[in-house]
Formats: structure tokens, C-alpha cells, sequence
């Protein structure tokens, strides 16, 4: 019966359907927003916004990548707030506010007022523009709760690295605000004391602190707000939601038909704040913002034409559910978009894009600078999810923010390896800091007196080291997708391997007189698979990644590896363990690992030799094991959901089965449930969920195209029935633009044309 309604509800939604362009995805909203949480996300560069109309007015939230205060709380750098007169916006009847994606721009029109908003990608600047058809008096206010030191109590402390164990009193500290030369100048500096200090000492790594990189202290963010035809005005004090704020307001020195504010933002390590300021201020050059319009318009344009997956049409109702899924792909890749070029990667746990947290949960009555599993923390098996998708992009400029920010810790995580176990390689954990430590709160304040200082104290995260072989592979992927040239990664990827061959015959060691077992290989133990599967022996998803990065690393052109590297590492690719298997009812499966002692939590590492490793997949060797494992293995039928950074959808994607894709991406990308349609969340984490979009993403993508030697396989899950055209690429520097309409495959271009005999259509 479940599977009729499936046919029929298949059939229903892609009867007589046609595949739209991109501008057909656009988000169009027909009426104001009640609060900050029906606002439309609009950015570029590393800058994100919250943009909505409420009660006349309009306001947007400001984020940028790296705002990190003294306790590694993400910080927003204010809310803007634009009132007009005679104002526009007193009613809904003919309001319109659309985020036009393929030029990256955000308009809202009503009652001949039009005011447009944009963000330059090169220049970390924000532009609005107002046209009214009779002139009017514009105010402009800088909104900021941060008028005042503010305690961080309790939950609140979610958002730092503190977490549940702040150490005394935790306070974020008061930014300084000032009218300047018309304008509002408005900054955050760390002082030189900072969570960086607190984990160095509590981690006991004080005989190289100087040596470590410490990206908090002094560090110094904020911007200015100025315009034409603008001067100061006046302050205030309100409240909106749960949190007060100081507003500081310039106004219009006469009415006019047109007006424009900008806001440029700085974020830079400067001791001096007047050095600060004057860095600021120098960098603003009005005069070029028309040709910065034009430059981020064509990005943009840019960005869009490199890779797209277009479904049906909206032609029945706005639940569409495949029209959804298509429209949710473009409107999360145009959120990855907006931190295309920032220093550090968009976050999981609700990117560039979170507000008042009272919208998520009720309880949570904190300041907009809230969000769940901190701001300044990385948490690795996320983070992989919200960056594999852009190889298949093509979005390989914007893989920098998430890979350079591992090589900049690779230092800090050698001087931890070599000060607790005194050996090589790099050890990074799950739960990792943007310096390199494991999360204080994570790491254990208390802590037996004769635990290892190296080890986290934590039943989730215990000898969870391998997340960093993830990276590895993005790493790799950019040479095998666009014949990069990756010489700035490999110390990283080979510190990562080497930490795991040494490190393991170390604990070897410490319990016998053998580093290797009987057969040469590595002991993987004690060991974890994923967060789930804890005190492993020989987790498959360690093995995994070992085999894999070994692999590819060895297979770079000669001059990637010196001969004593090459020699090195051939020998241990040989001491990596094999993967093991077992068998239900005289079928062969995949394992979790040789044995393991308990479980935590409800990943399915089991199946990571399919994804993230891409061992098993369609075209490859032995499928019929990795199908019997999702098929038969008991935890990964009670596992099973779409919610958050579940990878169901992926792993089925990859199985080929068609069927079972359909239905967890059906889920996966279906509309949010809140105004913007994917603010997904909070799921695990928080809204909006970004490893939600981006394991969405992903399986999308495996339905659509996926490789196994040589060979492109597409569609290998796409549902006959789903009307789609897609360009996608593949290793290679190959990209494949084709479609699917009413059952019949049409390749339109494969680039290089050489690559069209690799191509095998595998629809089902």
C-alpha cells in the first residue's frame, strides 16, 4: 500500500510538468514578516543578513564570518532599522519583498517606494538603495544590545565555548558606539585574555603556548554606518523580544526622491583601535560602488551558470513537493554563496542566518547573538556536510574558508601530539576549537587524576580522531576534480596519516611488546566509529578513510611526494588493517568494527565505506554488501530519519535505490515549515540547520551523477517520473549538463567532449 502512494503521489506531482529557470525559484513574499524569524536571508562576500519588514519598518540583521568575541561567541555586528516618510509600508496591499537570486540582490516594493538591498562580494560592504516616486524623509538606525557588558547565564552559554561549564563569571563585554562625521562607527575588541589562554592551561600545554596561533586576541570587528544626505540624530532605548538595545539614528537632512546608506565592515588582530578606525575608514571608496555593483551582479551570475539542479515547475500547488526540492537546492546553495570568500567556513549550526532565539525555542530568551553548539567551535561531522557538496558545484573557490582553516591549526595540533605522547602527526578531534584544542567544556574539567592529558574525558568523543581524514579528501578531491594544485595541503594530509600509524602502535606499545598484530596491521584500538560505536577494535570507518587518503595520496603526480614520503607511506598502506564484515542470514554486511562496548548515538559509521568513502556505490564492486548492510543491519533500520545530519538519504542515493532516495530527499528538502523555506532546523542543531541543506544537497547530487572509475554514471536514483535538468561536475575538470523531461534523457554538453563515451545513463 505504501508503495502505490508513493507511485501515485510521483505521478501526480510531475504529470505535464516543465523545468523551470532559476528566477522561477525566487522567493517572493506578498506580505510583511511578524518578527525576526519570517526574515529572507540575503549576503556575498563572507556577509550574511536577515532582512524583513515588520510593522512599518524595515530591518535586516548583520553577520560576518570570524566576529568571534573573548569566549568564542559568534557575534552578530547589529541590526539596521529604516523608517521612511511618509512610510510606505502601513499595509500589505501590493508589498512585495523577493530575493532575485541570479544577480544577488533583495528588492521590496510597495506603494511606489522601492528599496533595494545588496552586498559587495570583493569589499566587505552593504548597499541600500531607496527610489520613491515623492520624496520622503528617510531615518536610518544602528541597533545594538551590546550597548552594556551583558552576564551570559546559564543555557546562554550554549552559544561560547564555555558550554555547560563556564569557568566564573562569563560576561560579554560592551562594543564601543559613537556617532562620527554623520555616520555610526561601531566595534567589538577582544581584549588580550581570551578562551584561548583558559584551554591552553587547563590542557596543560603552557611550555608552548607561545608557539601555538591564537586568533583571539585583539582581535577587532565592527564598521560603519553613513549615507548621503544623512546627519546624526538622536538615541534611544527599547526592546525587541527578549533582549534591550540601544538604537543610535541619522536622518535625512532634507526629503528626497532618492536616497542610500552603506555599511562597511572591518575584521582584523589590531592592538590599536585608532589604527583600527583609520583602516576602516580609508578602505570606503564611494565613488567605486556602482562598479561594485556590477562586479558582484556578474559573480553571481557567475555562480549560478557553473552548476544548477532545476525540477518541475510549480503547476499544481505551492506544495509541489519535487517543485520543493529543486527550489531548496538553489535558495541553500545561494546561503553557501554569501560566504564564499571568508576567512573562516560557514557554520553548521546556523551559518551567516540565525535570529532571536526565542523563535527556535521559547525557553531561550537570549540575545540575537545565540545560537546552539557555539560560534567559535567546529564541529568536524557537520562541517564536512555543509563543504562536500561544492565539489559537485563546482564551487571550488569556495572550499578555502573550510580547508586553509585546517591547515592554519595543523601547527597547534602537532604541538598537542608532540607535547602529550611525544610522537608525530597531527591529532585534531571532533569537537575542535578555532585554534586547534579540543572544546574545554568537551575536553572535561573534571577529570581523574592519572587520565591520559591527551584525551578528552568525554563517552561521546574518546579517541575520535579520524573526522580529520574527511578533510584529507576534500583536500585530494581538488586535484581529482580540477586538477588543482594542492602542494599547500599535503603536510597537512600527510601529518593526519602519520598521527594515526604512529599514535596507534604507541598505545600498542604501552600494553605489550608488539606495535602491529600477527598479520603486520595496525590496532585500531582503543578506537570509535563516528560518536556512535565507542572503544572500537578496527572501526571500518577508520579504515576506511585510512585506505582511501593512502590511496590518493600516492596517486598524486610523483613530484607531490618526496621518494622517502613515497616509500613511507607505501609501507603503511600495507600495515592498514582490512575492513571487516559479518553475516545475517547467509548475507555478507559491513560492520561498525571488530568488536566495540557500547553505543552512544545513531550514525551509521557502518555505511561510511559508502559515503563519505565512496568504496561501495554504484558500477563498484561488491554493492550487493553495502545494500545488505542498509537493508539487514538492525541499527541501521532503527536509525533511520532525515532529520539534521542524518545521511540516510545519501547512502540509499548511492546504493541505486531509487525508490528509498526518493522518499528521504522527499523529506530532506521539503519546505522548512518557516517563511524562508530552508531555514531547516533545528534538528540537532540549530536553525538554520546547514548540515540539514547540505546532506540534502548531496543526495540530490548521488541521484543525479556519480562515478566509479572511468565511468559517469547518471541518474543512477533519479525517479523516471521526475522532470530535471542539472549541470553537475565530475573528477576531471569534467562538467555534464543534461535532462530529464517526461522519461526521456537529453545530454545537452559534456565538457571535455572527450568524456561523452564515459557517460552511462542508468535510469531505472
Amino acid at each position: 500500500m505504501k508503495h502505490l502512494l508513493y507511485i501515485l503521489l510521483i505521478f501526480y506531482f510531475s504529470s505535464y510538468a516543465q523545468i523551470p529557470e532559476l528566477n522561477d525559484y525566487n522567493p517572493v513574499w506578498r506580505s510583511h514578516s511578524n518578527n525576526s524569524s519570517e526574515s529572507m536571508p540575503l549576503g556575498g562576500g563572507d556577509i550574511g543578513m536577515n532582512v524583513w519588514v515588520e510593522k512599518g519598518a524595515v530591518y535586516f540583521y548583520i553577520s560576518r564570518t570570524g566576529t568571534f568575541d573573548e569566549h568564542n561567541t559568534l557575534l552578530k555586528l547589529g541590526r539596521i532599522k529604516l523608517e521612511l516618510s511618509p512610510n510606505p509600508f502601513t499595509n500589505t496591499e501590493g508589498f512585495v519583498q523577493e530575493l532575485h537570486l541570479r544577480d544577488g540582490y533583495m528588492t521590496i516594493e510597495q506603494n511606489g517606494t522601492k528599496v533595494q538591498l545588496w552586498v559587495d562580494v570583493f569589499n566587505p560592504a552593504i548597499h541600500t538603495e531607496v527610489i520613491s516616486k515623492t520624496k520622503t524623509d528617510l531615518i536610518v538606525s544602528y541597533e545594538n544590545w551590546r550597548y552594556k557588558n551583558r552576564p551570559v547565564l546559564g543555557k546562554a552559554n550554549n552559544a561560547n565555548s564555555y558550554k555547560w561549564a563556564p569557568q566564573g563569571d562569563v560576561i560579554t563585554y560592551a562594543d564601543t558606539i559613537n556617532f562620527h562625521k554623520n555616520g555610526v562607527l561601531f566595534y567589538h575588541k577582544n581584549r588580550a585574555q581570551t578562551v584561548f589562554d583558559v584551554a591552553v592551561k587547563q590542557q596543560q600545554l603552557a611550555s608552548v603556548k607561545n608557539e601555538m596561533m591564537n586568533p583571539l586576541a585583539n582581535l577587532t570587528f565592527g564598521g560603519f554606518l553613513f549615507g548621503k544626505n544623512l546627519e546624526s540624530g538622536s538615541t534611544y532605548k527599547d526592546i525587541y523580544e527578549s533582549t534591550d538595545f540601544k538604537g543610535f539614528s541619522l536622518k535625512s537632512i532634507k526629503g528626497a526622491k532618492k536616497h542610500s546608506f552603506s555599511v562597511h565592515l572591518s575584521t582584523e588582530v589590531l592592538s590599536d583601535t585608532k589604527e583600527w578606525k583609520k583602516k576602516l575608514l580609508q578602505s570606503i571608496k564611494a565613488d567605486e560602488t556602482k562598479k561594485a555593483k556590477v562586479q558582484s551582479k556578474n559573480w553571481w551570475n557567475n555562480f549560478w551558470d557553473r552548476s544548477f539542479v532545476f525540477t518541475q515547475k510549480r503547476h499544481v500547488t505551492e506544495h509541489d513537493s519535487v517543485y520543493q526540492i529543486g527550489q531548496n537546492y538553489q535558495l541553500f546553495r545561494y546561503m553557501l554563496g554569501c560566504n564564499a570568500y571568508g576567512k573562516y567556513p560557514t557554520k553548521f549550526n546556523g551559518g551567516l542566518f540565525t535570529y532571536d532565539p526565542v523563535y527556535t525555542d521559547s525557553t531561550l530568551k537570549f540575545t540575537p547573538d545565540f545560537r546552539n553548539w557555539g560560534g567559535g567551535t567546529m564541529t568536524a561531522q557537520n562541517q564536512r556536510l555543509v563543504y562536500f557538496p561544492m565539489f559537485k558545484n563546482g564551487d571550488f573557490d569556495m572550499l578555502p574558508a573550510q580547508l586553509d582553516y585546517y591547515v592554519n591549526l595543523l601547527k597547534n595540533a602537532e604541538l598537542r601530539t608532540n607535547v602529550y605522547w611525544g610522537h608525530h602527526g597531527a591529532s585534531f578531534t571532533e569537537q575542535l576549537e578555532n585554534f586547534g584544542l579540543p572544546n574545554p567544556a568537551e575536553y572535561g574539567w573534571k577529570r581523574p587524576k592519572d587520565y591520559d592529558v591527551g584525551m578528552q574525558y568525554n563517552a561521546w568523543l574518546e579517541y575520535q580522531w579520524d573526522t580529520s581524514l574527511e578533510f584529507c579528501k576534500m583536500m585530494l578531491d581538488l586535484y581529482e576534480y580540477n586538477t588543482e594544485d594542492i602542494q599547500k595541503y599535503i603536510p597537512f594530509v600527510k601529518s593526519c596519516l602519520v598521527f594515526f600509524d604512529e599514535h596507534y602502535q604507541y598505545l600498542a606499545k604501552l600494553r605489550g611488546r608488539k606495535a602491529l598484530d600477527g598479520e603486520g596491521h595496525l590496532v585500531l584500538y582503543p578506537g570509535s566509529a563516528a560518536e556512535t560505536y565507542k572503544m572500537t577494535y578496527n572501526a571500518n570507518s577508520t579504515i576506511a578513510g585510512l585506505q582511501v587518503i593512502t590511496k590518493m595520496l600516492l596517486n598524486l603526480p610523483l613530484d607531490y611526494l618526496s621518494d622517502s614520503d613515497r616509500t613511507y607511506f607505501e609501507a603503511f598502506q600495507e600495515r592498514i588493517p582490512p575492513m571487516t564484515f559479518k553475516q545475517i542470514n547467509g548475507n555478507k554486511l559491513l560492520t561498525p568494527a571488530v568488536h566495540w562496548e557500547r553505543v552512544n548515538n545513531t550514525e551509521l559509521p557502518q555505511l561510511y565505506p559508502v559515503f563519505p568513502w565512496r568504496i561501495y556505490g554504484v558500477g563498484k564492486p561488491q554493492l550487493e554488501t553495502a545494500i545488505n548492510t542498509w537493508e539487514l543491519d538492525p541499527d541501521a533500520q532503527k536509525f533511520r530519519s532525515h532529520v539534521g545530519w542524518k545521511q540516510d538519504n545519501i547512502f540509499v542515493a548511492d546504493l541505486g535505490l531509487t525508490e528509498e532516495a526518493a522518499k528521504y530527499t522527499l523529506l530532506k528538502m521539503a519546505n522548512s515549515g518557516r517563511r524562508f523555506p530552508a531555514f531547516w532546523g533545528p534538528g540537532f542543531d540549530w536553525v538554520p540547520d546547514h548540515n540539514w541543506g547540505g546532506s540534502g544537497m548531496i543526495g540530490m547530487q548521488e541521484m543525479l551523477i556519480q562515478e566509479a572509475g572511468d565511468s559517469i554514471y547518471l541518474f543512477p536514483a533519479w525517479p523516471k517520473n521526475w522532470n530535471v535538468h542539472f549541470k553537475l561536475h565530475a573528477s576531471k575538470q569534467t562538467t555534464i549538463e543534461a535532462k530529464l523531461e517526461d522519461g526521456e534523457v537529453k545530454i545537452i554538453k559534456v565538457t571535455p567532449e572527450s568524456r561523452k563515451e564515459d557517460v552511462i545513463i542508468s535510469l531505472q
